[in-house]
Order: structure tokens, then C-alpha cells, then sequence
């Protein structure tokens, strides 16, 4: 294969995502990105939990971390929770408003993957899982 139309596979995989991610952006229009999303959902998944395992788990710096569990603190998505054997270790916990937050992104989510897979046919859209599914086998 051409080094070029491997470049040019990239562009083009990196331009649909970042076209997602404005989409996504416009019709959530929480004042959240999907990192914030994605700290949520894990809290969601697997409960309370230490900001290293999180960052650990999404692939985020701790200071990233950091400043995103900052801002759901602050706007009530999440709390800190002091461990009672141990006050040096802090959890971080999705509260009911962060749980109605996942769930409205994941509702927008769902529109915006509808809106764009259904312009693929359906032969289309299983070569492409088949594809994802081979790739995702190799990382």
C-alpha cells in the first residue's frame, strides 16, 4: 500500500470524527466534550472510583483528569468522596444529575450515529463494522 493512501486514509478517518464531534457538540450543547461524557460513563459503569484508575482506564493524563472531574464537581455531575479507612485516597462518584447527563448524551449520540449511518446501505454498513471489527484486532 502507498504511504499516501494511508495518509489519506487517516485524513479522511480523522475528518469524520472530528465533524462528529462538532455535530455531537451541537446537539448536546451541555457545555461538556465527550471526555467529560466519558468519565461520566465510566463512573456510570463501574461506580466509585480513584481519578488514576479513571485516567488509566480512558487513556488521560492524571492532570487531565484533574481538570475534567473539576468542572463535573462544579456543575453537580460528580462528587468527591473521602475514603473512611483512609482520607488520603479521594473517589470520585457520578451523582443523578450526571446519570441524566450520560443518558441525554448517549440519547443525542444515538440520533447523530442514525442520522449518519443511514446514508450508508446496509451492505455498507457491515463491511464497514466487518473492517473496524479486523482493525480494532491489530492495536
Amino acid at each position: 500500500m502507498e504511504e499516501q493512501t494511508i495518509f489519506e486514509i487517516i485524513h479522511n478517518m480523522d475528518k469524520v470524527t472530528n465533524n462528529l464531534i462538532i455535530q455531537w457538540g451541537k446537539l448536546f450543547n451541555e457545555d461538556l466534550g465527550i471526555s467529560h461524557i466519558l468519565v461520566l460513563a465510566h463512573l456510570q459503569h463501574h461506580g466509585n472510583s480513584r481519578p488514576s484508575d479513571i485516567a488509566k482506564a480512558l487513556g488521560l493524563t492524571p492532570p487531565t483528569l484533574t481538570h475534567l472531574s473539576e468542572k463535573l464537581v462544579q456543575k453537580q455531575l460528580a462528587v468527591r468522596i473521602v475514603d473512611e479507612k483512609d482520607r488520603r485516597i479521594i473517589y470520585l462518584g457520578i451523582t443523578d444529575k450526571g446519570l441524566d447527563i450520560v443518558q441525554k448524551a448517549n440519547q443525542d449520540g444515538q440520533i447523530l450515529r442514525r442520522n449518519l449511518f443511514e446514508k450508508l446501505t446496509e451492505e455498507e454498513r457491515q463491511q464497514l463494522l466487518k473492517i473496524y471489527e479486523k482493525l480494532t484486532g491489530f492495536l
